[in-house]
């Protein structure tokens, strides 16, 4: 579940760091403006006496009414600032300086982003404001502050001769004032897209709002509260999360599957935390790429190996779901429902996703690195409809929410799903050993592309190429498919040996945990030793060799923890993964999916302070963030996600045919569509349950 533009971000910034940071002209950069002293004090005593000649007018005449009204404004600056008046020494004392630990790595000075933002003086009957904006000398940021009415091609002229005067003309030292990066305290207008947002989260919050109501005072019998109540109620969707399934209530219970869900998200979550580490003012930031060289960074740089965690359990549960509604109705299988239903599921809330996460950054938080807000809102506004259709990962390079790819990914796998279920079911084992081929054949396929292409997973090889090439390894359906048809296989094999216990001895039990562990393991760390920067690289065979083994050690070693706890023969880990406790986490595992990334970026962006980069501060934010997105998670899950799930549920209606497409594990879809006699929400409580489906 690791994006891959979040993997090759993280590679391509690291590298990039590492490059700037040894280039020769960092160490005469900092032998020039390690002789300048603050900023703000070299600019308050070099424009003592401001004219328009200073801002690059050479004429009065030619002078605009801009130019004018900036000169003026910070000729009351000045004076301000000759008087002692605290206004005007706050413009001065917001500034940044040169960064402290250039050499290590920070490329930022935030200076005092609110201090500068408060100050509003009237002089003269002409109000004056400040304006944060970031001086770019080369590749590092510091923070400035002007009166408003300033523009930054007005304010570079200054900073021009600024430079001239102190000596600092060199080629190897380029300054100037980034227009983007201006803000102030004047809030700007919400656009129409804004505004739409706004309304339609605010319309279905009072929905949700008045109807928990009328279920909490007018509905007194949970078991008679009418479907549409149910549908929107707070209080009934609340009740059927937090609903805590005891285990062995049901033989048919896959009691495993909530730890193994809850567990890789986290591990997803955490992968991504790294990579928003790196768009953070790091005071320590070189000591990244040291870091990726280091045991413990494997888990992170090879965090997509989660991926196929949740190909293995989706695949899984369509085809086991799916055969037993199958025999239940006689081999009848409707594609068109399955599609719709998925569609219902999924969709809304990737659409309201896209909106949140275009619009609601700004509106919710502000700072001096949140200026343009979304990371990637020039790729939603331009390419949103690809995400909507899923077909995001083979149309554009740069997807609209990085993290959907995965949901293009499963989805295109669901829909070729109808036919290997029909082959499943007519034809039994001999599908099923067809299906074993085209694993190997897929296999085959992509250690193909990767041997012609010369593709590398290694971060320590720089090729320029700002890992397209990778993307295009990445993103593709087929590169996923082995582990997806390997957990279908053992769907099957769920199937037609339900109910049956295998008598295993205590050293095939060992040896099945054993070599599981081993695969586990060894996909992690395989490439440890030559990630180092002093090991030769690894040849394009044995690389190959590795991501093709890899895609299918990963997915039997998951299968086998599955069987094991299963079977009875999990010990600690199935005592782990199968506590209920883990319930509540894993029906909100697809918000949380959905909204991480929206609470990552915003934490890691809304800092006044320069950051420090330690595994330990990477484990705190991670805690603080995974807070953060339970909440948000659960908010939006009750006004979004749980009654559009619920209104799919009145739309087909109690009698109609199972849908397989609750397969999806990190979608999720709130589950498996399983209805307990004590449900008292209308649509699923216990998304491991694979009995009882549209009871």
């Amino acid at each position: 579940m690791v994006n891959v533009v979040g993997v090759l971000l993280f590679y391509g910034l690291v590298a990039t760091c590492a490059l700037e940071l040894t280039d020769p002209d960092v160490s005469k950069t900092y032998e020039y403006i390690s002789q300048l002293r603050p900023l703000g004090l070299e600019f308050a005593e070099f424009f003592k006496n401001v004219t328009l000649e200073s801002l690059g007018v050479s004429d009065s005449k030619l002078a605009s009414a801009e130019d004018e009204l900036c000169s003026v404004e910070l000729a009351a600056v000045m004076n301000g600032i000759s008087l002692r008046e605290t206004w005007a020494l706050k413009m001065i004392d917001a500034w940044g300086s040169i960064p402290n630990g250039l050499l290590t790595g920070n490329l930022f000075d935030l200076g005092n982003f609110d201090e500068c933002l408060s100050i509003e003086k009237v002089v003269g009957g002409k109000r004056i404001r400040g304006k944060f904006c970031f001086l770019l000398a080369n590749s590092a940021r510091i923070a400035t502050c002007f009166p408003a009415s300033c523009s930054s091609t007005q304010m570079e002229t200054f900073v021009e001769q600024l430079m001239a005067l102190i000596n600092l003309n060199s080629s190897s030292l380029k300054m100037r004032i980034s227009g983007a990066s201006c803000q102030t305290s004047e809030i700007e207008p919400w656009n129409g897209l804004t505004i739409f947002t706004i309304v339609i989260l605010s319309l279905m919050c009072v929905i949700v709002i008045s109807v928990t109501i009328f279920d909490y005072f007018l509905c007194d019998d949970p078991r008679s509260i009418p479907a549409v109540v149910k549908t929107f109620s707070a209080r009934a969707n609340s009740r059927a999360l937090f609903r805590i399934v005891p285990n062995k209530s049901n033989p048919n219970v896959i009691e495993c599957f909530h730890g193994i869900r809850c567990m890789t998200l986290f591990w997803v979550i955490y992968c991504h935390e790294f990579i928003f580490f790196l768009t953070s003012p790091n005071l320590n930031r070189l000591d990244l790429y040291t870091w990726t060289v280091k045991p413990f960074s494997s888990f992170v740089l090879h965090g997509y190996f989660a991926v196929d965690s949740f190909f293995v359990l989706g695949g899984l549960l369509v085809s086991m779901i799916s055969l037993r509604s199958m025999e239940k109705s006689g081999g009848r299988l409707n594609p068109v429902l399955m599609y719709l239903h998925r569609i219902l599921r999924i969709l809304p809330v990737v659409a309201i996703a896209i909106l949140i996460y275009m619009t609601m950054m700004t509106v919710v938080s502000g700072g001096p690195m949140l200026k343009n807000g979304y990371h990637g809102m020039e790729y939603c506004l331009n390419g949103w409809f690809w995400t909507l259709l899923f077909i995001q990962n083979y149309a554009v390079q740069n997807i609209c929410l990085d993290h959907t790819w995965y949901l293009a990914v499963d989805m295109q796998l669901f829909i070729i799903s109808p036919i290997l279920l029909m082959a499943l079911y007519n034809w039994g084992k001999k599908a099923a050993s067809g299906i074993a081929v085209l694993v190997v054949l897929l296999s085959g396929c992509l250690f193909a592309t990767q041997m012609v292409n010369h593709y590398t997973l290694l971060i320590k090889i720089n090729d320029g190429d700002d890992g397209v090439p990778n993307k295009k390894l990445y993103l593709a359906t087929h590169t996923h498919a082995a582990p997806w048809l390997i957990g279908f296989l053992f769907g099957y094999f769920l199937h037609i040996n339900r109910g049956k216990k295998f008598q295993l001895s205590r050293p095939i039990v060992w040896l099945g945990w054993i070599l599981s562990l081993a695969m586990l393991f060894t996909s992690i760390f395989a490439l440890y030793p030559a990630s180092q920067l002093t090991a030769p690289p690894l040849s394009t065979l044995e690389e190959s060799l590795y991501y093709t083994l890899t895609r299918l050690a990963w997915p039997l070693a998951i299968c086998w923890i599955i069987f094991a706890c299963m079977q009875g023969y999990g010990g600690l880990a199935n005592s782990f993964l199968s506590t209920p406790l883990w319930q509540p986490l894993s029906r909100l595992s697809y918000s949380m999916y959905i909204w991480h990334m929206f609470v990552q970026e915003v934490n890691s962006r809304n800092v006044r302070t320069n950051t420090y980069f330690t595994n330990y501060i990477a484990m705190e934010r991670f805690c603080y963030d995974l807070g953060f997105t339970v909440l948000m998670s659960y908010i939006l899950y009750l006004i979004i996600e749980a009654p559009l799930c619920g209104f799919d549920s009145i739309l087909r209606g109690r009698k109609d045919p199972p849908a397989p497409n609750k397969a999806n594990i990190i979608s999720n879809e709130r589950g498996m569509e399983n209805r307990d006699p004590e449900d008292q929400n209308g649509h699923e409580t216990n998304p491991i349950n694979i009995s009882e489906i549209h009871k």
